[in-house]
């Protein structure tokens, strides 16, 4: 039995303890949270809602709190000897002050109403120490098959690219289904297309699947969506993905 105490209150907090509450082998012993509120959406996973203050010793302490805080968080944990870890993508292993430390991040984008399925989502695990590799190693195998080693460098670089493939996309959905709402367009018209894009993306290289007028170069469109884009910052987003496209496919401005 894998013993858990659980550091925060948000997204990534609420979908872990919703599923180790769930899986065979693993016991949430505590989860902490400053706001109190916030704590009894966590009732559910365990009766054990304390403060940072009041956690005892656990197999492994997971932190899951916002980037920002972390370092101030791990500071707090009233324990030393035990295995502490944080769930972030862009921060360094390093900025935990404890002697066993590690990351446990599942590379996914969490809101707290979406269902779930982890047997699908990347966890990239990182130690100080191997046994305590092996402790994450069995942890993650507990709820998905994808888990992959990763060091702090490699994480970051995973992170970025995450960035790109989920929040920039999303702030073009947002641009378009802004555009759609200004016409009197359904933004339904795009799912078909929207879910096209992602599937052949993960079926082919994303470089063999690039359509569209930056593809072909086709200036004549290009100029026209321009004239069309009312908003300065989204004319400036237009003109930089247009201009990388043409550029990686070597055809001149």
């Amino acid at each position: 039995m894998i013993t858990i105490n659980l550091i925060g209150t948000g997204n990534v907090a609420w979908h872990l303890a919703d599923h180790f509450a769930k899986v065979s082998g693993c016991e949430l012993q505590q989860i902490a949270g400053r706001s109190k509120e916030k704590l009894q959406d966590f009732a559910p996973f365990t009766k054990n809602l304390v403060t940072i203050s009041e956690l005892r010793p656990a197999n492994i302490t997971i932190i899951a709190v916002s980037d920002k805080a972390i370092a101030a968080v791990a500071s707090q944990i009233p324990y030393k000897h035990s295995l502490v870890v944080h769930t972030a993508g862009s921060m360094d292993m390093g900025i935990l002050p404890q002697d066993r430390k590690g990351v446990f991040y599942p590379l996914q984008s969490f809101s707290k109403n979406d269902q779930v399925d982890f047997t699908k989502i990347p966890i990239c695990i990182e130690a100080s120490h191997e046994e305590d590799l092996q402790q994450l190693q069995k942890l993650a195998t507990r709820i998905t098959t994808k888990i992959h080693h990763l060091d702090s460098s490699q994480r970051k670089q995973a992170h970025l690219a995450a960035v790109f493939v989920n929040n920039f996309t999303n702030h073009c959905y947002t641009i378009a289904e802004e555009i759609c709402n200004t016409e009197n367009i359904p933004f339904e018209l795009l799912h078909a297309l929207l879910e096209k894009t992602a599937q052949k993306a993960v079926a082919h290289a994303p470089s063999d699947v690039q359509t569209g007028p930056a593809k072909r170069n086709d200036t004549t469109v290009i100029n026209e969506h321009l004239d069309m884009l009312k908003k300065e910052n989204y004319k400036s987003i237009y003109k930089t993905l247009t201009a990388s496209i043409i550029t990686h496919y070597g055809k001149k401005l």
